[in-house]
């Protein structure tokens, strides 16, 4: 069954990636896709703590995040129709990452100084505990499973995207908050945000040593972005819980 039979409009988890392997005598790697991986999360943890030692000094960091946000999604246009351009873009994407980060984590920093911490162990844990039930087949990427992942993930995208256009003609939309209902659809998202690691671990063994080399920053991203979307959602509801509780 090929996988290009699946489509979804999320860039991320997009077979048009995997397509036109032609063109490269190497091929991508499962050791290429880690080094860059742990190459960017150090770049990322750079940045986001120099924006909170800048937030800690007095810097309104609201910005980097709007900004951070902003950049890292045009960027990921950019690489949804240029995947040539993975190579380049995707540093770029996470410095934008970083910065989004920063800002992102300086608020839970400042008011709860261990919460990203704990956030970023919880997110660690996770990944690995996901990656274990992958390999060992306990839990099997099948056509239904991926397509209800990808269903999920575009749905839960959709619901962000109408919030924030909402929040910005001043409503307040009740995701936002924390209501019972807000914490539950966080806790919903972090699942689902769990389980789209299931996708990568699937795409990186279906074409690790077939693709061609550059496609390695296009499995970089894929990972990046579900890890950081993971780790979003953790902190979020543990801030959530925080307040309330």
């Amino acid at each position: 069954m090929r996988l290009s039979n699946y489509k979804t409009n999320n860039p991320v988890f997009s077979e048009y990636f995997w397509e036109n392997q032609k063109g490269s005598n190497k091929k991508m790697t499962v050791s290429g896709i880690l080094i860059k991986s742990i190459l960017c999360i150090l770049v990322i943890a750079a940045i986001t703590a120099y924006i909170w030692k800048l937030n800690e000094d007095g810097m309104p960091v609201k910005w980097f995040t709007l900004g951070g946000m902003l950049a890292a999604i045009i960027i990921s246009v950019i690489i949804s129709v240029r995947q040539h351009w993975a190579p380049f873009l995707v540093p770029l994407y996470t410095i934008a990452k970083g910065v989004f980060l920063g800002g992102f984590s300086a608020y839970a920093h400042k008011h709860f100084p261990e919460m990203p911490y704990q956030a970023i162990g919880v997110t660690i844990v996770t990944f690995f505990v996901m990656l274990l039930l992958y390999q060992t087949r306990i839990i099997v990427v099948t056509k239904k499973l991926r397509s209800v992942i990808i269903t999920a993930t575009v749905s839960i995208m959709v619901v962000y995207i109408i919030s924030l256009v909402l929040n910005f003609f001043g409503i307040k939309s009740y995701i936002w908050g924390t209501s019972w209902f807000a914490i539950i659809f966080n806790c919903i998202a972090a699942i689902v945000a769990s389980f789209a690691l299931l996708l990568d671990f699937d795409y990186i063994e279906r074409y690790k040593n077939k693709a061609p080399k550059f496609k390695e920053w296009l499995a970089t991203w894929g990972l990046l972005a579900t890890l950081i979307w993971l780790y979003v959602e953790i902190l979020r509801l543990m801030q959530k819980l925080a307040i309330r509780f």
